[in-house]
């Protein structure tokens, strides 16, 4: 029999309590359908030593009992959880977001295994480059526009004829990968000079800006193809991984062309630029670069 972890104390193995062991990637539930989810999801993280959890509109809302009680004791992971009211805004923090999916969905999008997923964050992290992974609803997944917010798409090769998988084994598999991975040296580094790779809210805000202006040039000539062009975009932006002196360039770059906007700027998801550099406070390597002169 396997020794029983010392951080644990006393009692049934449904009411042991485990120390934290912090860092890791966040895990963000998209949509979650049911409380019982939510708390099998925060189990398997806390098995896995990740403790940020991140909630966009939950269905049942929360705080749930229900999540409380699937949790078996993964209790500090739901205490600590965060509720967010948009994708957008969950991943507003983060540089690298990955979308766990079993679909093709027609994108341009790198595909990864969880493994090599996990040594990716892992040089990430160590980088000082906040990480994160997206899980849709249990019954429908991610859509596509919440897809095309990620950079990289998370499959686990399964049975081709049943690759279903329920919320809290999608989590567990990600975490193990997570758990078990070296903290070896990337092969391939990227240099970014003085400046650094943005953020997912300053991309938000050149999506606004660059769309605002395609929408005012009179670009989008087929209204039925206007979602998937602009999903396009976005995930070629992404692909480049700008820094942000460069999109700073490219916001310069739009307003030459078009001219200054006529309302105030603000960040996808309906984030004020006060809001942004709250984010920026909390993400102290962004926020002593930022306003720094090319």
């Amino acid at each position: 029999m396997a020794q029983e972890d010392v951080r644990f104390r006393g009692g049934s193995g449904t009411d042991r309590r485990r120390l934290l062991g912090g860092g890791g990637p966040a895990i963000i539930l998209v949509a979650p359908q049911l409380g019982e989810n939510i708390g099998t999801a925060a189990r398997a993280m806390l098995n896995c030593g990740l403790d940020d959890l991140r909630l966009v509109k939950p269905r049942e809302g929360w705080p749930s009992d229900k999540a409380v009680a699937a949790a078996s004791g993964a209790d500090s992971v739901l205490e600590t959880a965060r509720l967010y009211g948009s994708v957008e805004a969950a991943i507003g923090d983060l540089v690298h977001v990955y979308a766990a999916s079993a679909r093709e969905r027609g994108m341009v999008k790198r595909v990864v295994t969880p493994r090599l997923a996990a040594s990716e964050m892992r040089a990430a992290l160590a980088a000082g480059e906040p990480c994160g992974v997206l899980f849709g609803p249990e019954r429908t997944g991610l859509l596509n526009d919440e897809m095309a917010l990620a950079d990289t798409i998370l499959k686990v090769s399964l049975n081709p004829g049943f690759s279903s998988l329920n919320l809290a084994q999608a989590v567990l598999i990600v975490g193990y990968e997570w758990h078990l991975g070296e903290s070896a040296p990337a092969p391939e580094a990227l240099r970014t000079g003085k400046s650094r790779l943005a953020l997912k809210a300053e991309l938000f805000a050149f999506f606004e800006h660059f769309e605002e202006a395609l929408e005012t040039s009179g670009f989008y000539t087929n209204p039925e193809r206007r979602p998937s062009t602009i999903r396009n975009l976005r995930n070629f932006f992404q692909r480049a991984r700008p820094t942000d002196q460069e999109l700073r360039t490219l916001h310069g770059v739009v307003t030459a062309f078009m001219g200054p906007r006529s309302r105030k700027d603000k960040s996808a998801g309906g984030e004020s630029e006060p809001q942004i550099r709250s984010i920026l406070c909390r993400h102290p390597k962004a926020a002593s670069r930022r306003g720094r002169p090319s």
